[in-house]
Order: C-alpha cells, then structure tokens, then sequence
C-alpha cells in the first residue's frame, strides 16, 4: 500500500512533542524552569484539519508544563505527558475513540517512537528523525521538527483525503 493509500484511511493524528511540535531544544531560564519553542503553522494546521474531522493526540516522553498550554489552545484532549512507551497509551485511544490502528498516523522522531510508529497505519517520521526513524516511515517531512514539519504531515493526510483544495477554497475567500 502506498502512503497515500495509507493517509485516505486516516482519522487519527499522534504526534511526539520534542523533536516533532518543538525543534527538541530545551531552554532553562535562570531559575531552572524549561520552555519549548512551537511553530504557530503547525499550531494552525492542527486547528484547521480538527475542522475538516482529523483528531489528534500527543504523547510526550516528557512532562512540561509549557506543553500542557499549548496543547490546551490546541484543543487536544488526548494529551498524555510522561510517556516514553507509547504502545499501551495508544491501545487506550483505540479502545476509547473505536479505531483500528490502520486508522492511525503517528509522526515521530527518535527511537521512544518507533514501537508506536510499526503499530499505525501511516508511520511518519520529521526530517531529522534518527535514521533508524527514518527507515521505519512511509513518509518523511521535508521540513524539521518545530519547523513545520507538522503542518507538512497534515497537508499530505489531507490532499490524499481529498479535503485539502476544499479547505484551501474555504480560507481563500473567507472575509
């Protein structure tokens, strides 16, 4: 099956947060408390595909209170921080949500991702994914983590989905 085959079946967006929604630099301010930085055209991407009835969800290996917010504004509420083994959080979502995991897209970018990408049915990996990462995606963005690379995974579920050239329409002549 080719990616695209993959992306037409998709309901279900899982995204990693270090490397993937954030370009995986940590910054420590003077006293100790960590930020992330996010890319605002991943952010509305997200929002614009939630329109068209892509869901998603992020699992973090990490637990930061900044990504708590973001995700918060990105109306996710299938966040689930803390998580460096992803399989068993994304057999809940399945259960709770009724998916297959051919349903499935996860974008990811270093090894706490790869069991969880060989369980979906479109694994994705960002542009500096590890090259064992690499090796395990359907697809791989152009683009890096916190760079885009997101908004580029969307933009391919959504054209294969044939949902794309619509939404576009919808923005180029809303006033």
């Amino acid at each position: 099956m080719t990616p695209e085959q993959r992306a037409r079946r998709i309901a279900l967006m899982i995204l990693d947060v270090d490397g993937v929604l954030t370009d995986g630099g940590l910054y420590y301010d003077d006293r100790g408390a960590v930020s992330k930085r996010f890319n605002v055209q991943d952010g509305l991407g997200i929002k614009m595909a939630q329109n068209v009835g892509l869901e998603f969800a992020v699992i973090s290996g990490l637990d930061a209170t900044a990504v708590g917010v973001r995700i918060k504004e990105l109306d996710i509420t299938e966040y689930h921080p803390g998580h460096k083994i992803k399989v068993p959080i994304i057999r809940g979502i399945c259960e709770r949500k009724q998916l297959e995991p051919g349903q499935i897209a996860y974008l990811g970018d270093d090894w706490v991702d790869a069991a969880a990408m060989r369980m979906v049915g479109l694994p994705m990996a960002v542009a500096n994914a590890q090259p064992e990462i690499k090796e395990l995606a359907a697809w791989t963005s152009a683009a890096t983590g916190g760079n885009g690379a997101v908004r580029e995974a969307i933009r391919f579920i959504l054209t294969a989905q044939g949902k794309y050239a619509d939404l576009w329409r919808h923005w180029l002549t809303s006033e």
